[in-house]
Protein backbone atom coordinates (compact mmCIF):
# COMPACT_ATOMS: atom_id res chain seq x y z
CA UNK A 1 0.00 0.00 0.00
CA UNK A 2 2.90 2.43 0.57
CA UNK A 3 4.57 1.78 -2.46
CA UNK A 4 0.80 2.73 -4.11
CA UNK A 5 0.95 5.68 -1.91
CA UNK A 6 4.58 6.94 -2.98
CA UNK A 7 3.67 6.44 -6.84
CA UNK A 8 0.88 8.77 -6.53
CA UNK A 9 2.60 11.30 -4.60
CA UNK A 10 4.12 13.17 -7.32
CA UNK A 11 0.70 13.90 -9.03
CA UNK A 12 -1.06 14.22 -5.80
CA UNK A 13 -1.28 18.33 -5.94
CA UNK A 14 -2.59 18.15 -9.51
CA UNK A 15 -5.77 15.50 -8.86
CA UNK A 16 -8.85 17.10 -8.67
CA UNK A 17 -11.68 15.75 -5.82
CA UNK A 18 -15.30 15.50 -6.23
CA UNK A 19 -18.03 14.33 -3.26
CA UNK A 20 -21.63 14.14 -4.45
CA UNK A 21 -24.07 15.99 -1.96
CA UNK A 22 -27.84 15.08 -3.08
CA UNK A 23 -26.92 14.00 -6.68
CA UNK A 24 -24.88 17.07 -7.38
CA UNK A 25 -20.85 17.48 -7.36
CA UNK A 26 -18.62 19.68 -5.31
CA UNK A 27 -15.39 19.63 -6.42
CA UNK A 28 -11.78 20.57 -4.60
CA UNK A 29 -8.05 20.35 -5.06
CA UNK A 30 -5.31 20.91 -3.05
CA UNK A 31 -2.24 23.15 -2.88
CA UNK A 32 0.94 23.83 -1.26
CA UNK A 33 0.15 26.93 -0.19
CA UNK A 34 -3.14 29.13 1.02
CA UNK A 35 -4.06 32.41 -0.74
CA UNK A 36 -6.98 33.13 0.40
CA UNK A 37 -9.73 31.04 -0.93
CA UNK A 38 -12.78 30.40 0.14
CA UNK A 39 -13.57 27.12 1.76
CA UNK A 40 -14.89 24.65 -0.35
CA UNK A 41 -18.59 23.68 -0.41
CA UNK A 42 -18.14 19.93 0.57
CA UNK A 43 -16.62 21.45 3.97
CA UNK A 44 -18.74 24.44 4.73
CA UNK A 45 -20.89 24.49 8.37
CA UNK A 46 -19.12 21.00 8.92
CA UNK A 47 -18.84 20.38 12.67
CA UNK A 48 -17.61 16.71 12.51
CA UNK A 49 -14.64 14.80 11.43
CA UNK A 50 -13.58 14.56 7.78
CA UNK A 51 -12.46 11.15 6.05
CA UNK A 52 -12.11 10.51 2.08
CA UNK A 53 -11.69 6.49 1.14
CA UNK A 54 -10.13 6.40 -2.27
CA UNK A 55 -10.12 2.34 -3.71
CA UNK A 56 -6.54 2.16 -5.89
CA UNK A 57 -5.05 -0.70 -6.81
CA UNK A 58 -2.94 -2.12 -9.82
CA UNK A 59 -4.96 -5.23 -9.77
CA UNK A 60 -8.33 -3.98 -11.95
CA UNK A 61 -9.90 -7.03 -10.62
CA UNK A 62 -9.37 -6.48 -6.64
CA UNK A 63 -10.29 -2.84 -7.08
CA UNK A 64 -14.00 -3.41 -8.95
CA UNK A 65 -14.56 -5.96 -6.38
CA UNK A 66 -13.90 -4.30 -3.48
CA UNK A 67 -15.23 -1.05 -4.23
CA UNK A 68 -18.30 -2.87 -4.70
CA UNK A 69 -18.02 -4.62 -1.46
CA UNK A 70 -16.91 -0.98 0.50
CA UNK A 71 -20.09 0.68 0.85
CA UNK A 72 -21.72 -2.38 2.52
CA UNK A 73 -18.19 -2.95 5.06
CA UNK A 74 -18.30 0.56 6.06
CA UNK A 75 -22.40 0.62 6.56
CA UNK A 76 -22.10 -2.23 8.80
CA UNK A 77 -19.09 -0.78 11.03
CA UNK A 78 -19.17 2.70 10.76
CA UNK A 79 -20.97 4.33 13.90
CA UNK A 80 -24.10 5.24 13.13
CA UNK A 81 -23.27 9.43 13.08
CA UNK A 82 -21.40 8.62 10.05
CA UNK A 83 -22.06 9.90 6.39
CA UNK A 84 -21.33 8.49 3.48
CA UNK A 85 -21.17 10.38 0.01
CA UNK A 86 -19.94 9.11 -2.70
CA UNK A 87 -16.69 10.53 -4.37
CA UNK A 88 -13.20 10.63 -6.86
CA UNK A 89 -10.38 11.94 -7.45
CA UNK A 90 -8.90 12.16 -11.18
CA UNK A 91 -6.23 13.66 -12.74
CA UNK A 92 -8.23 16.37 -15.38
CA UNK A 93 -8.10 14.58 -19.03
CA UNK A 94 -5.73 12.28 -18.18
CA UNK A 95 -7.44 8.52 -19.25
CA UNK A 96 -7.70 6.31 -16.57
CA UNK A 97 -6.76 8.35 -14.07
CA UNK A 98 -10.23 7.79 -12.05
CA UNK A 99 -10.17 6.67 -8.56
CA UNK A 100 -13.47 5.64 -6.87
CA UNK A 101 -14.26 6.33 -3.22
CA UNK A 102 -16.32 7.96 -0.31
CA UNK A 103 -16.20 11.05 1.60
CA UNK A 104 -17.28 10.18 5.48
CA UNK A 105 -18.32 12.64 8.03
CA UNK A 106 -18.52 11.45 11.69
CA UNK A 107 -20.33 13.82 14.22
CA UNK A 108 -20.13 11.25 16.92
CA UNK A 109 -18.68 12.43 20.46
CA UNK A 110 -15.14 10.42 19.80
CA UNK A 111 -14.14 9.67 16.15
CA UNK A 112 -12.15 6.74 18.04
CA UNK A 113 -13.93 3.35 16.53
CA UNK A 114 -13.99 5.14 12.36
CA UNK A 115 -10.06 5.63 12.29
CA UNK A 116 -9.83 2.21 13.98
CA UNK A 117 -11.53 1.02 11.36
CA UNK A 118 -10.21 3.01 8.35
CA UNK A 119 -6.61 2.49 9.66
CA UNK A 120 -7.40 -1.48 9.21
CA UNK A 121 -8.79 -0.78 6.01
CA UNK A 122 -5.09 0.96 5.39
CA UNK A 123 -3.48 -1.93 6.42
CA UNK A 124 -5.25 -4.81 4.54
CA UNK A 125 -7.14 -3.78 1.65
CA UNK A 126 -6.36 -1.51 -1.75
CA UNK A 127 -7.48 2.26 0.12
CA UNK A 128 -6.25 5.59 0.79
CA UNK A 129 -7.54 7.25 3.52
CA UNK A 130 -7.12 11.39 4.04
CA UNK A 131 -8.48 12.76 6.84
CA UNK A 132 -9.21 16.61 6.46
CA UNK A 133 -8.45 19.17 9.75
CA UNK A 134 -10.22 22.53 10.16
CA UNK A 135 -7.93 25.48 11.17
CA UNK A 136 -8.50 27.62 14.06
CA UNK A 137 -10.57 30.03 12.50
CA UNK A 138 -12.32 27.40 10.57
CA UNK A 139 -11.94 29.08 7.47
CA UNK A 140 -8.64 27.19 6.44
CA UNK A 141 -9.27 22.93 5.64
CA UNK A 142 -5.55 20.88 5.48
CA UNK A 143 -5.52 17.71 3.74
CA UNK A 144 -3.27 14.20 4.95
CA UNK A 145 -2.73 11.41 3.71
CA UNK A 146 -2.52 7.89 5.74
CA UNK A 147 0.25 5.70 5.20
CA UNK A 148 0.51 2.05 6.62
CA UNK A 149 -2.51 2.22 8.58
CA UNK A 150 -1.10 5.24 10.89
CA UNK A 151 -3.02 8.09 10.80
CA UNK A 152 -0.66 10.36 12.69
CA UNK A 153 2.77 9.14 10.74
CA UNK A 154 4.28 8.50 7.56
CA UNK A 155 1.61 11.43 6.38
CA UNK A 156 2.03 13.30 3.18
CA UNK A 157 5.81 15.34 3.65
CA UNK A 158 3.72 18.89 3.80
CA UNK A 159 0.52 19.73 5.04
CA UNK A 160 -2.01 20.80 1.62
CA UNK A 161 -4.33 23.06 1.65
CA UNK A 162 -7.75 22.54 0.73
CA UNK A 163 -9.17 24.89 -2.31
CA UNK A 164 -12.43 24.93 -4.45
CA UNK A 165 -11.67 23.66 -7.91
CA UNK A 166 -13.40 24.58 -10.67
CA UNK A 167 -15.84 22.01 -12.59
CA UNK A 168 -13.80 19.73 -15.14
CA UNK A 169 -15.08 20.15 -19.03
CA UNK A 170 -16.23 16.59 -19.24
CA UNK A 171 -17.94 14.56 -16.57
CA UNK A 172 -14.93 12.93 -14.45
CA UNK A 173 -16.58 9.16 -14.78
CA UNK A 174 -15.84 9.30 -18.61
CA UNK A 175 -12.18 9.03 -17.99
CA UNK A 176 -12.60 5.40 -17.13
CA UNK A 177 -15.42 4.28 -19.36
CA UNK A 178 -13.28 2.84 -22.49
CA UNK A 179 -12.54 -1.00 -21.17
CA UNK A 180 -13.41 -0.41 -18.19
CA UNK A 181 -17.46 0.38 -18.43
CA UNK A 182 -17.86 -0.38 -22.21
CA UNK A 183 -15.62 -2.43 -24.07
CA UNK A 184 -13.94 -2.23 -27.95
CA UNK A 185 -12.43 -4.82 -28.23
CA UNK A 186 -13.03 -8.95 -27.94
CA UNK A 187 -9.03 -9.20 -26.21
CA UNK A 188 -9.74 -6.31 -23.49
CA UNK A 189 -12.91 -8.07 -22.50
CA UNK A 190 -11.72 -12.20 -22.91
CA UNK A 191 -8.46 -10.81 -20.27
CA UNK A 192 -11.34 -9.42 -18.12
CA UNK A 193 -13.16 -12.67 -17.69
CA UNK A 194 -9.83 -14.35 -18.23
CA UNK A 195 -8.39 -13.14 -14.72
CA UNK A 196 -11.57 -14.07 -12.77
CA UNK A 197 -11.58 -17.56 -13.66
CA UNK A 198 -9.94 -18.75 -10.40
CA UNK A 199 -12.84 -16.44 -8.26
CA UNK A 200 -15.51 -16.75 -10.78
CA UNK A 201 -15.99 -20.52 -12.13
CA UNK A 202 -18.57 -19.27 -14.40
CA UNK A 203 -15.64 -17.49 -16.24
CA UNK A 204 -14.03 -20.34 -17.45
CA UNK A 205 -17.64 -21.72 -18.74
CA UNK A 206 -18.05 -18.23 -20.45
CA UNK A 207 -14.55 -18.66 -22.48
CA UNK A 208 -15.05 -22.09 -23.80
CA UNK A 209 -18.23 -20.45 -25.46
CA UNK A 210 -16.17 -17.71 -26.97
CA UNK A 211 -15.48 -18.44 -30.93
CA UNK A 212 -12.08 -18.46 -32.02
CA UNK A 213 -10.38 -15.51 -33.24
CA UNK A 214 -7.60 -17.05 -35.29
CA UNK A 215 -9.79 -17.39 -38.55
CA UNK A 216 -10.84 -14.08 -40.43
CA UNK A 217 -14.53 -14.13 -40.25
CA UNK A 218 -16.48 -13.27 -43.59
CA UNK A 219 -19.11 -10.61 -43.97
CA UNK A 220 -22.54 -11.77 -44.22
CA UNK A 221 -23.89 -12.18 -47.69
CA UNK A 222 -27.32 -11.29 -45.96
CA UNK A 223 -28.16 -8.29 -44.63
CA UNK A 224 -28.11 -8.15 -41.01
CA UNK A 225 -31.33 -6.21 -38.90
CA UNK A 226 -30.82 -5.20 -35.27
CA UNK A 227 -33.59 -4.18 -33.42
CA UNK A 228 -33.01 -1.64 -30.39
CA UNK A 229 -34.68 -0.11 -27.73
CA UNK A 230 -35.95 -0.27 -23.78
CA UNK A 231 -37.59 -3.14 -22.62
CA UNK A 232 -41.47 -3.32 -23.35
CA UNK A 233 -41.36 -1.49 -26.44
CA UNK A 234 -42.59 -4.11 -28.70
CA UNK A 235 -38.52 -5.38 -29.71
CA UNK A 236 -39.48 -9.05 -29.93
CA UNK A 237 -43.22 -8.93 -31.66
CA UNK A 238 -41.06 -6.74 -34.20
CA UNK A 239 -38.23 -9.42 -34.75
CA UNK A 240 -40.65 -12.53 -35.02
CA UNK A 241 -42.80 -10.40 -37.15
CA UNK A 242 -39.69 -9.39 -39.35
CA UNK A 243 -38.43 -13.16 -39.51
CA UNK A 244 -41.81 -14.80 -40.63
CA UNK A 245 -41.73 -11.35 -43.14
CA UNK A 246 -38.62 -12.07 -45.04
CA UNK A 247 -37.71 -15.37 -44.15
CA UNK A 248 -35.05 -14.08 -42.17
CA UNK A 249 -33.31 -15.63 -39.17
CA UNK A 250 -33.62 -14.69 -36.14
CA UNK A 251 -30.79 -14.49 -33.12
CA UNK A 252 -30.54 -12.50 -29.65
CA UNK A 253 -27.89 -10.73 -27.42
CA UNK A 254 -27.12 -12.42 -25.08
CA UNK A 255 -27.26 -15.65 -27.00
CA UNK A 256 -29.47 -18.27 -25.53
CA UNK A 257 -26.16 -20.14 -24.14
CA UNK A 258 -24.68 -17.53 -21.28
CA UNK A 259 -28.42 -17.48 -19.57
CA UNK A 260 -27.45 -19.68 -17.32
CA UNK A 261 -24.82 -17.36 -16.49
CA UNK A 262 -26.84 -14.33 -16.27
CA UNK A 263 -27.65 -14.14 -13.13
CA UNK A 264 -24.37 -14.84 -11.60
CA UNK A 265 -22.76 -11.98 -13.74
CA UNK A 266 -25.90 -9.25 -12.69
CA UNK A 267 -23.95 -9.68 -9.49
CA UNK A 268 -20.83 -8.69 -10.04
CA UNK A 269 -19.26 -5.31 -10.19
CA UNK A 270 -19.23 -3.29 -13.34
CA UNK A 271 -15.80 -4.11 -14.96
CA UNK A 272 -16.71 -7.80 -14.71
CA UNK A 273 -20.47 -7.83 -15.91
CA UNK A 274 -19.79 -5.66 -19.09
CA UNK A 275 -16.93 -7.69 -19.84
CA UNK A 276 -19.55 -10.91 -19.78
CA UNK A 277 -22.27 -8.87 -22.02
CA UNK A 278 -19.35 -7.52 -24.38
CA UNK A 279 -18.11 -10.82 -25.27
CA UNK A 280 -21.92 -12.04 -25.32
CA UNK A 281 -21.93 -9.33 -28.35
CA UNK A 282 -18.99 -11.61 -29.85
CA UNK A 283 -20.98 -14.78 -29.43
CA UNK A 284 -24.14 -13.30 -31.55
CA UNK A 285 -22.05 -11.90 -34.02
CA UNK A 286 -20.49 -15.43 -34.68
CA UNK A 287 -23.62 -16.55 -34.82
CA UNK A 288 -24.75 -14.14 -37.69
CA UNK A 289 -21.51 -14.63 -39.35
CA UNK A 290 -22.98 -18.71 -39.60
CA UNK A 291 -26.45 -17.59 -40.44
CA UNK A 292 -26.17 -14.53 -42.48
CA UNK A 293 -24.58 -16.96 -45.11
CA UNK A 294 -28.05 -18.68 -45.87
CA UNK A 295 -30.30 -15.57 -45.02
CA UNK A 296 -31.37 -12.32 -43.94
CA UNK A 297 -30.65 -12.01 -40.01
CA UNK A 298 -32.65 -10.14 -37.31
CA UNK A 299 -31.48 -9.79 -33.96
CA UNK A 300 -32.97 -8.65 -30.54
CA UNK A 301 -30.14 -6.10 -29.27
CA UNK A 302 -26.44 -5.89 -29.91
CA UNK A 303 -23.69 -3.72 -28.95
CA UNK A 304 -25.88 -0.62 -28.86
CA UNK A 305 -27.33 -1.81 -25.80
CA UNK A 306 -24.14 -2.89 -24.01
CA UNK A 307 -22.46 0.28 -24.37
CA UNK A 308 -25.84 2.34 -24.00
CA UNK A 309 -27.21 0.63 -20.61
CA UNK A 310 -23.11 1.00 -19.43
CA UNK A 311 -22.47 4.57 -20.51
CA UNK A 312 -25.63 5.57 -18.82
CA UNK A 313 -25.61 4.26 -15.26
CA UNK A 314 -21.46 4.87 -15.40
CA UNK A 315 -22.20 8.70 -15.41
CA UNK A 316 -24.15 10.24 -12.73
CA UNK A 317 -26.48 13.02 -12.41
CA UNK A 318 -28.04 14.81 -15.66
CA UNK A 319 -28.09 14.21 -19.35
CA UNK A 320 -25.71 16.47 -19.93
CA UNK A 321 -23.16 14.83 -18.17
CA UNK A 322 -22.76 12.38 -21.24
CA UNK A 323 -19.80 12.41 -23.35
CA UNK A 324 -20.35 14.87 -26.24
CA UNK A 325 -22.18 13.23 -29.27
CA UNK A 326 -18.88 12.37 -31.52
CA UNK A 327 -16.79 11.46 -28.33
CA UNK A 328 -14.92 7.85 -28.72
CA UNK A 329 -17.15 6.53 -26.19
CA UNK A 330 -19.69 6.20 -28.89
CA UNK A 331 -17.66 4.23 -31.59
CA UNK A 332 -18.37 0.67 -33.05
CA UNK A 333 -15.49 -1.32 -31.83
CA UNK A 334 -13.49 -2.48 -34.71
CA UNK A 335 -13.17 -6.31 -34.34
CA UNK A 336 -17.26 -6.65 -34.40
CA UNK A 337 -19.52 -7.15 -37.11
CA UNK A 338 -21.47 -4.34 -37.81
CA UNK A 339 -24.73 -4.37 -38.70
CA UNK A 340 -26.59 -3.42 -42.36
CA UNK A 341 -28.84 -1.53 -40.49
CA UNK A 342 -30.14 -0.48 -36.65
CA UNK A 343 -33.56 0.44 -35.49
CA UNK A 344 -34.34 1.47 -32.01
CA UNK A 345 -37.88 1.58 -30.88
CA UNK A 346 -39.17 4.50 -28.83
CA UNK A 347 -42.48 4.89 -26.67
CA UNK A 348 -44.17 7.03 -24.31
CA UNK A 349 -42.67 6.30 -20.89
CA UNK A 350 -46.24 6.08 -19.22
CA UNK A 351 -47.47 3.49 -22.30
CA UNK A 352 -44.13 1.22 -21.69
CA UNK A 353 -44.55 1.58 -18.04
CA UNK A 354 -48.34 0.11 -18.24
CA UNK A 355 -47.01 -2.94 -20.70
CA UNK A 356 -44.50 -3.46 -18.28
CA UNK A 357 -47.23 -4.14 -15.91
CA UNK A 358 -49.25 -5.74 -18.13
CA UNK A 359 -46.41 -8.34 -18.44
CA UNK A 360 -45.14 -8.82 -14.79
CA UNK A 361 -42.03 -10.71 -15.04
CA UNK A 362 -38.73 -10.15 -13.56
CA UNK A 363 -36.23 -7.82 -14.77
CA UNK A 364 -32.62 -7.18 -14.19
CA UNK A 365 -31.53 -4.78 -11.74
CA UNK A 366 -31.01 -1.88 -14.64
CA UNK A 367 -34.52 -2.77 -16.31
CA UNK A 368 -35.60 -1.93 -12.99
CA UNK A 369 -34.02 1.40 -13.00
CA UNK A 370 -35.86 2.30 -16.31
CA UNK A 371 -39.25 2.04 -14.11
CA UNK A 372 -38.83 4.74 -12.02
CA UNK A 373 -35.88 6.78 -12.76
CA UNK A 374 -36.71 9.23 -15.83
CA UNK A 375 -33.27 10.64 -15.86
CA UNK A 376 -32.14 7.26 -16.14
CA UNK A 377 -34.54 6.47 -19.14
CA UNK A 378 -33.10 9.30 -20.66
CA UNK A 379 -29.55 9.11 -20.26
CA UNK A 380 -30.14 5.58 -21.71
CA UNK A 381 -32.20 7.08 -24.86
CA UNK A 382 -29.49 9.68 -25.40
CA UNK A 383 -26.42 7.31 -25.69
CA UNK A 384 -28.49 5.11 -28.21
CA UNK A 385 -29.19 8.29 -30.35
CA UNK A 386 -25.44 9.16 -30.39
CA UNK A 387 -23.49 5.61 -30.90
CA UNK A 388 -22.30 5.91 -34.22
CA UNK A 389 -20.75 3.25 -37.02
CA UNK A 390 -23.96 2.17 -37.39
CA UNK A 391 -26.67 4.81 -35.79
CA UNK A 392 -29.99 3.96 -34.38
CA UNK A 393 -32.45 4.92 -37.27
CA UNK A 394 -35.19 6.29 -34.25
CA UNK A 395 -39.59 4.37 -35.07
CA UNK A 396 -42.33 5.13 -32.97
CA UNK A 397 -43.45 2.33 -31.34
CA UNK A 398 -46.62 3.24 -30.21
CA UNK A 399 -48.81 2.64 -33.33
CA UNK A 400 -50.16 -0.92 -33.41
CA UNK A 401 -47.92 -3.43 -34.53
CA UNK A 402 -48.89 -4.21 -38.13
CA UNK A 403 -48.23 -0.43 -38.45
CA UNK A 404 -44.78 -0.34 -37.17
CA UNK A 405 -43.84 -3.49 -38.79
CA UNK A 406 -44.33 -1.96 -42.27
CA UNK A 407 -42.65 1.29 -41.25
CA UNK A 408 -39.17 -0.92 -40.44
CA UNK A 409 -40.08 -3.04 -43.38
CA UNK A 410 -39.58 0.22 -45.70
CA UNK A 411 -36.37 0.85 -43.96
CA UNK A 412 -35.24 -2.22 -44.85
CA UNK A 413 -36.23 -2.15 -48.49
CA UNK A 414 -34.37 1.15 -48.70
CA UNK A 415 -31.69 0.66 -47.11
CA UNK A 416 -30.83 -3.20 -47.62
CA UNK A 417 -32.69 -3.43 -50.71
CA UNK A 418 -34.37 -6.49 -49.78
Amino acid sequence: MARRTMSLLPHWSSRVFSVELNGTPFYFSTQEKHRGEEVPRVFRGNDGQCYSLLVCSSDTIRRAKFYAELKDKLLTNLPPECHLSPMCSFLPNIKDSLLKGYFLTDTSESSSPTERLLRDLTQRDPVLVCSYLRGETGGVWTQHLWSDGDSHTMQMPKDYYVVPAEAPEHHPSTLNIINSDVFYSFEEAYQVLEKCGDIIPEARAVLALLPSREEPRRKPDFPVIVIEGLDATGKTTLTESLRDALGASLLRSPPHCLSPMRARFDREPPLIRRAFYALGNYITAEQIGQEGMKTPVIVDRFWHSTAAYAIATAVSGPVCNLPAEGSEVYCWPSDLLQPSLVVCLTLDPEERRRRLRDRGQGKTEEEQELDHNQLFRLKVEKAYQRISGPVCVTVDASPPADQVLQQVLLLIRGKCHL
